[in-house]
C-alpha cells in the first residue's frame, strides 16, 4: 500500500479554523512591542493610537481576504490569489519571501520568544547559558530549546492535522481566556488614579524616549507619521499572521463560508485584545516604565505590578503557553503554501506529497530546518524588522488583486464579497502604500534588505520554470 495520500481530508470547523487566526497572531509581540512604541511616540494617547491603527488595518485586510478565500478555496492562501490576480511570478515571489523569511523567521522568533521567558522558571536554559563558541557563532541553551520546540511542534504536525488542531485550539483558548484575566485584574485590581491621569495628562503631544523612558525631545510636523511608522513595525509584527487559515483552505469545511468568518471573528478578538492590554499597561504603569521595561518586557512589569513577585512566573508561563501555540499554528500553516508551490513546479519536486496522514511532511520538515538555521543565526529578529515592510506590501498587493479579479473573472462565484468594497479595500491600500513610503524615507534599514530578499527570488523563479520546462 502507498504511504502517500493525494489530496487533503476537510477536517477543520469554523471554531478550528478561529483558533488558528488567533493563535497564530498571538505570540509574544503584544508582551514586549509597546516599550519600542512607547519610546517612539512617547505618550499614552499615540500608543493607544498605534495599536488601534493596526487593527483597523488587519481587520479591514481580514474582510477583504474573505472574498478571495471564498473564490480560492484550496491550499496555498496569499500565493494562489497573488498568482490569480498578477501573473505566476508575483506568486512566486510571495512564496520565496514567504519561505526565506516571512514564515520561518517568525517561527523562529517566537521559539527564541518561548525559550527567554522558559528560562525564567528554569535560569540553565536561558540565552546566556553559551554551550558553544564556534567564533561565527555562538550556540546558546536558549537556542537549543527554541529549536528542539520546532522539531516537537513539525513532528506533531507530520503525524495528521488532528494533532496539530487540539493542540492549537486547546492553547489558544488558554492563552485568550489568561489575556483576558490579566487584563481584568490589571483593570480592575492594580489600576492606580494616579498613574492613569498622569499618562494621560499629555496624551496626544508626541515625544520621543531614550531606553531609562526619560523624555528626549518634542516630535513635529511630518516627523509625526515617520514616528507611527516606525511604531507600526512592531504592532503589525505582532498583529500578523493572521492570514495564515487561508493556506490551509484544503482542509477546512465549507471554506467558501468558514475561511471568511474565521478571518473576521479571529481578527476582531484579537484587536480587542491587544488595545485593551495597552490600556491596562497605561493604568498600572508610568509611561517612562513602559518604555525602560528590562529587555522590553513590558507585561512582566505590568503582571509584577499587578500580582508582585509571583506576577514574573504568571506573565512567563502565559508566554510560554502563547508562543507554544502560536508556533504551531504558523508550522502547521506554512507547509501547505510551499505544498502548493511545488504542485506548480516552483518548488522541490518532493514537497508536492502529501503522507499517509494527508499532510505535506517533506514541506514541514525543510521548513523546519530553515527555521532552525534562523534560530542559531541570531538574526530572526533582524529579519522580522527588515520584512515588516514587505509582508504589508504584499498585503496592499493581494488586495489590490480583488479590484483586478472583478475585472478580470467578473462572472466568477464570489459567495462572500469584500466587506465595505471599493472603499474600505481602497482605504487598506492608500494606509499600507503610506506605510511603506515613510518606512523607506524614515527607516530605510527596514526596507531595502527586505525588498533585497524579495528580488532575489526572480532570477530563482525563471530557473524553476525553466526546469520544469525540461521535466
Amino acid at each position: 500500500m502507498s504511504d502517500q495520500t493525494t489530496a487533503f481530508k476537510p477536517t477543520l470547523g469554523l471554531l478550528d479554523a478561529t483558533m488558528i487566526v488567533a493563535g497564530s497572531m498571538i505570540g509574544s509581540g503584544i508582551f514586549i512591542v509597546s516599550a519600542d512604541i512607547t519610546r517612539n511616540v512617547g505618550s499614552a494617547g499615540w500608543l493607544i493610537a498605534v495599536w488601534l491603527i493596526t487593527g483597523f488595518m488587519t481587520l479591514t485586510a481580514a474582510l477583504s481576504y474573505g472574498e478571495l478565500s471564498a473564490m480560492f478555496p484550496k491550499a496555498g492562501g496569499q500565493y494562489v490569489y497573488l498568482k490569480e490576480a498578477f501573473n505566476p511570478l508575483a506568486g512566486f515571489l510571495y512564496g520565496w519571501s514567504f519561505f526565506a523569511v516571512i514564515q520561518t523567521a517568525t517561527i523562529a522568533a517566537v521559539g527564541v520568544a518561548f525559550s527567554k521567558f522558559l528560562a525564567y522558571i528554569v535560569p540553565g536554559l536561558g540565552p546566556e547559558n553559551i554551550l558553544a563558541d564556534l567564533g561565527i557563532i555562538k550556540i546558546n541553551a536558549g537556542q537549543l530549546v527554541s529549536i528542539v520546540l520546532i522539531i516537537f511542534l513539525t513532528y506533531i504536525n507530520t503525524k495528521g492535522i488532528q494533532g496539530g488542531k487540539m493542540i492549537q485550539t486547546t492553547f489558544t483558548v488558554v492563552k485568550l481566556l489568561s489575556l483576558f484575566g490579566l487584563i481584568i485584574f490589571g483593570l480592575l485590581l492594580a489600576a492606580k488614579a494616579s498613574i492613569w491621569n498622569t499618562n494621560w495628562s499629555n496624551a496626544w503631544q508626541m515625544t520621543t524616549r531614550n531606553a531609562e523612558g526619560t523624555i528626549v525631545g518634542g516630535v513635529a510636523g511630518s516627523a509625526i507619521l515617520g514616528a507611527i511608522a516606525a511604531s507600526m513595525v512592531g504592532s503589525i509584527f505582532s498583529s500578523d499572521a493572521w492570514n495564515n487559515v487561508t493556506f490551509i483552505a484544503g482542509e477546512v469545511k465549507n471554506p467558501k463560508r468558514n475561511i471568511g468568518l474565521a478571518l473576521f471573528l479571529g481578527t476582531l478578538v484579537v484587536t480587542i485584545i491587544y488595545v485593551s492590554a495597552n490600556l491596562m499597561y497605561v493604568s498600572v504603569l508610568p509611561l517612562n516604565e513602559i518604555a525602560s521595561a528590562p529587555q522590553d518586557r513590558v507585561a512582566v512589569a505590568a503582571s509584577h505590578a499587578i500580582f508582585g513577585e509571583i506576577g514574573t512566573y504568571v506573565i512567563a508561563v502565559m508566554i510560554m503557553i502563547s508562543t507554544f501555540g502560536c508556533n504551531n499554528g504558523l508550522i502547521l500553516a506554512g507547509a501547505r503554501v510551499y505544498y502548493t508551490m511545488a504542485n506548480d513546479g516552483l518548488f522541490f519536486k518532493k514537497t508536492a506529497e502529501l503522507n499517509k496522514n494527508n499532510v505535506p511532511e517533506f514541506a514541514l520538515w525543510i521548513q523546519c530546518v530553515v527555521a532552525a538555521i534562523l534560530c542559531l543565526s541570531g538574526k530572526y529578529g533582524d529579519l522580522l524588522d527588515m520584512i515588516s515592510f514587505v509582508v504589508v506590501m504584499f498585503y496592499a498587493l493581494t488586495i489590490l488583486g480583488i479590484f483586478i479579479l472583478r475585472k478580470k473573472m467578473p462572472d466568477a462565484e464570489r459567495p462572500y464579497k469584500a466587506f465595505g468594497y471599493p472603499l474600505l479595500p481602497a482605504i487598506y491600500i492608500v494606509m499600507a502604500i503610506a506605510f511603506c513610503i515613510l518606512l523607506i524615507i524614515y527607516k530605510p534599514q527596514f526596507t531595502w534588505p527586505g525588498l533585497i530578499i524579495v528580488l532575489a527570488g526572480i532570477p530563482i523563479y525563471y530557473i524553476a520554470v525553466a526546469t520544469k520546462k525540461k521535466a
